[in-house]
């Protein structure tokens, strides 16, 4: 979309974002890059065909992302739960494939290129091993392992076979936080010592309280099978609906949510390593339904550079989605899909507290010499609303569906992807730690050596 297709509304829409910021601001449209809406059909020689594991709400709305996606074709799907198979061809549009309970069909099948793995995440490991193992390129969904261990098995899987993996926290691909990193890689912000964020929601389904289906029981879903390792217990559909609530199968807050907090963070500052510390605090206050999560969460971060503050709020969605880059002499706000960037004022400025304990003879000599030596900017020269920023993508952007473009572009070509297997387990880790500090009430600190969380 180009920058003149932008109505009205869309302008409106856009002028409120930089009023909410506070700003009187210059407002650009950013142009997506499009590569999944190429202007040449890819030959059938280079179409990828892919399989997807897991088709709930998730790995359906992945499918239904890569219908944009020029040169892809999804041949078969896996999940546990036989309606996910219609559910699987209706997000195709209606079109048929293959669906099937055993995954394992799908990564025997010489037509198959890549998989997409939807799973929860204690099948993430073992997917992304079988699939590597058998010589498919892996997307997996956020976040990458459910424990460091896992993490490390998928890596060394990963490169031992030479696989392409790209992890599924889509902010990494989006051109709003291209621009972020744009503007953080030019130095506009200056020294960056705080780096807050947060995700909030204030809906049952937000909190992960999902309806169960009226057929969900042990004709249509195999349980015992979808376990995989986790204690063996009789069918509970609470439980294989709601798996986020659950530690046997999920990462609570951190794994569904700070995940793209810190692969949003990790994008636009660079860093590619898990932090160094964590210290986590929250608590479990209205969803008390025999979940194994909070519905609060707050850790705090300690890298290299700066310091990361991240909340998830289960009880209140007033801040939404929020980034904030506090810098010297600037500050970056993304707000759900707003990015502002305004300058600080200069912090050189005259001391006007202290020198009224000095006599006012020295107090004038010191400012008409501080005055000298710092002389105002001329009119016009800095004002901060004026130079104050305001990006945003157009209207319908689908940074979902650049993400798995990207990702089939690297399965063509076989060129790395930036969220690969260790940026997506640096990222986990950073879950992990989060939960580990919370539910051993601890410090806890990140051992490269030992490549383990430990206690501070």
């Amino acid at each position: 979309m180009t920058k003149n297709s932008l109505t009205r509304r869309d302008f409106m829409r856009v002028g409120a974002g930089a009023a909410a910021a506070g700003v009187a601001a210059k407002v650009t449209i950013l142009e997506p890059l499009r590569l999944w809406a190429s202007p040449r059909p890819v030959p059938p020689s280079d179409t990828v065909r892919f399989a997807i594991i897991g088709t709930g709400v998730e790995g359906c709305t992945l499918l239904n992302a890569t219908l944009p996606v020029s040169g892809v074709e999804c041949v078969a799907a896996a999940d546990l739960y036989d309606s996910r198979h219609i559910a699987a061809k209706e997000a195709l549009g209606g079109k048929e494939i293959e669906t099937t309970r055993e995954y394992r069909r799908l990564l025997e099948r010489k037509d198959v290129d890549a998989i997409i793995c939807a799973t929860p995440d204690h099948w993430h490991r073992r997917i992304v091993v079988e699939a590597a193992q058998a010589g498919k390129d892996v997307y997996c969904e956020k976040p990458m392992s459910h424990s460091v261990e896992d993490g490390l098995a998928m890596i060394e899987a990963v490169q031992k076979n030479n696989r392409i993996c790209q992890i599924g926290s889509q902010r990494v691909s989006s051109i709003l936080y291209a621009k972020a990193k744009e503007i953080w890689d030019s130095g506009k912000l200056g020294m960056v010592d705080t780096i807050e964020a947060a995700w909030d929601r204030n809906t049952d389904s937000g909190a992960w309280v999902y309806p169960v289906p009226p057929d969900a029981g042990t004709q249509t879903i195999d349980w015992d099978t979808w376990l995989d390792g986790a204690p063996k217990i009789p069918f509970d559909p609470i439980r294989f609906f709601r798996w986020r609530c659950y530690r046997d199968y999920g990462a609570g807050l951190a794994g569904d949510l700070f995940v793209h907090l810190l692969s949003g963070i990790h994008f636009v500052t660079g860093t590619n390593q898990p932090a160094q510390r964590a210290l986590s605090t929250g608590g479990l206050y209205h969803y008390k339904d025999g979940r194994e999560f909070p519905d609060l969460l707050w850790t705090m971060y300690d890298y290299p550079n700066f310091q990361v503050v991240l909340r998830c709020n289960h009880n209140n969605n007033t801040e939404g989605e929020f980034f904030g880059f506090y810098g010297k002499t600037g500050t970056m706000i993304i707000r759900g899909s707003t990015l502002t960037y305004k300058p600080q004022a200069s912090c050189h400025q005259p001391e006007d507290y202290s020198i009224y304990g000095w006599p006012k003879k020295l107090r004038d000599e010191y400012l008409a010499k501080w005055t000298k030596e710092h002389p105002e900017p001329k009119p016009g020269d800095f004002k901060i609303d004026e130079d104050s920023e305001v990006f945003t993508p157009p209207p319908n952007y689908s940074d979902m569906s650049d993400h798995l473009a990207n990702f089939f572009h690297a399965v063509r070509t076989r060129q790395p992807v930036v969220e690969n297997d260790v940026f997506g387990s640096y990222t986990a880790i950073g879950c992990h730690m989060s939960n580990s500090s919370y539910f051993n009430r601890t410090v806890v600190v990140w051992d490269a050596a030992a490549k383990k969380i430990r206690s501070a």
